[in-house]
């Protein structure tokens, strides 16, 4: 039903009268009848063109009766009832070859209007039928033109416009009601057609936006997927799978969201074990017992990666956007604290080679920064790279910056959803949280980050970072 209030939702749609369909409708009825008009104005020139015409022709056979008589001449009552046959008061017919003929009876004498139709134009007939309607009064009209029997032969008629008048009238009454007829039949045609095709999927696709809005975790009863080829159709197809992106990326939150929750209230207990751990640790490790020592590495190693997990896992779940604290610095002197933070990881400090010219300076955050190449690079390092190369050089407003490896590359399986939480760890044990902080950071600096390529050779993380925040725009398309 037109205007209810669909069930759930606060959308109403608008009634009839002023829905799409009956705007549709309303337009095809005024542009039939523009159509019809633009048809009528030459219709009724030439419609007044053939009954002027027709009427000389009346004059031309009229006359053929002064030619019967030996002396061109016919009575007075003849001569009535000839002029009556045409409707004139006077005929007058000219050929080449010999004088002029003429019947006539008494009538007005003031000529009003003179029309040759030798000389008679397209828009000059539609100009003079406008004329001819327009009229109050009846008009006295001399017509001039050549007979429709014989082209050779010049006719000449006086007659009254009224009668041509109301048969134009007559003839326009019927154009319109014709007209009429047409524009509502045409009308309803295109507007059940345009309801179908149009305004019935609008709405259904109005109807489904409104519900999800209200409701964006529910599936039930919503818009499904359509085999429609027109633009209708891909708009259907391309809003439910924006609509099922949103919805499985919504669940993912939620199930974040009850993580984050999760790791809150067990992370005092869980560090307060780990650290009973450690404290074990560190005693096997002063153990007398050679292959005691020997373990100790190992499980030193363990806690301390269970404890970087859960202090890393905590973080993302209590970050919400990042909060830039911007300040102006050498982007080398980052590269080399990084390098010193990464001194315990993997073959530690010979392994990093800062390539970063001293004189690339930016505006960011600096901490936030730390962390993305950290991460890039501890990763690197615990994949069993021995070397991690650092390059960078200007490309207008941004600076295109390399981190390349030479570590055994990504597996298949995990490069899709590389910088997805959770799911784009490369190494057994990892939480795949580092690239999907890196990659929000960068996000958060009108930067980007991607990985170029991943192979048996190594590989290769591209970021994009604005030299100054005022040009912070999407950058993955402004630099390369």
């Amino acid at each position: 039903m037109l205007g209810h209030k669909a069930p759930g939702n606060s959308l109403r749609l608008p009634p009839l009268i002023k829905s799409l369909s009956a705007k549709l409708l309303l337009l095809t009825i005024v542009f039939v009848m523009i159509a019809e008009v633009l048809i009528y104005a030459p219709s009724i020139g030439r419609m007044r063109l053939v009954y002027l015409q027709e009427r000389l022709a009346a004059a031309h056979l009229s006359i053929l009766a002064l030619e019967a008589t030996p002396d061109n001449m016919v009575s007075k009552d003849l001569e009535a009832e000839l002029l009556q046959h045409v409707g004139a008061y006077m005929v007058a017919l000219k050929k080449p070859d010999q004088g002029k003929l003429m019947l006539m009876v008494e009538g007005p004498e003031a000529i009003d209007a003179t029309y040759d139709l030798s000389q008679a134009s397209f828009f000059g007939l539609i100009r003079d039928a406008v004329v001819a309607l327009a009229a109050q009064e009846n008009r006295l009209l001399r017509i001039i033109g050549p007979s429709p029997k014989d082209p050779a032969v010049e006719v000449e008629v006086v007659l009254d416009e009224a009668p041509m008048r109301r048969d134009m009238l007559d003839f326009s009454y019927r154009i319109l009601n014709l007209s009429l007829v047409i524009s509502i039949f045409t009308a309803a045609l295109v507007y059940l057609s345009l309801h179908l095709l149009m305004v019935r999927p609008m709405r259904r696709i109005t109807a489904s936006m409104a519900a999800f809005r209200e409701n964006p975790e529910v599936a039930a009863g919503g818009l499904t997927s359509t085999e429609r080829s027109d633009e209708i159709g891909i708009a259907q197809r391309e809003l439910v799978t924006m609509q099922e992106g949103l919805r499985a990326a919504l669940l993912q939150k939620t199930r974040l969201a009850a993580l984050g929750a999760a790791v809150t209230k067990v992370n005092h207990d869980l560090r307060n074990i780990l650290a009973t751990a450690s404290l074990i640790s560190d005693r096997l490790a002063r153990s007398g017992d050679p292959a005691v020592r020997s373990m100790a590495p190992t499980l030193v190693g363990a806690i301390d990666r269970a404890l970087h997990l859960c202090a890393q896992t905590l973080q993302f779940t209590r970050e919400g956007p990042a909060h830039l604290d911007l300040n102006r610095f050498d982007l080398r002197d980052l590269m080399t604290e990084v390098r010193e933070g990464l001194a315990g990881v993997g073959v530690g400090r010979a392994g990093w080679l800062n390539e970063v010219e001293r004189g690339f300076s930016i505006e960011a955050d600096r901490e936030q920064l730390y962390r993305v190449f950290s991460n890039l690079g501890r990763n690197a390092l615990e994949a069993g790279a021995t070397e991690v190369r650092i390059a960078a050089r200007p490309v207008r407003d941004y600076l295109v910056i390399d981190v390349e490896d030479n570590g055994p590359g990504m597996p298949e399986e995990a490069k899709p959803h590389l910088f997805k939480p959770f799911t784009g760890s490369t190494r057994e044990g990892g939480s795949g949280l580092g690239l999907s902080i890196a990659h929000d950071i960068m996000r958060a600096h009108g930067g980007d980050v991607r990985m170029e390529q991943s192979n048996g050779e190594g590989t290769l993380f591209r970021l994009v970072l604005p030299v100054a925040q005022s040009s912070a725009q999407p950058a993955a398309k402004k630099a390369s």
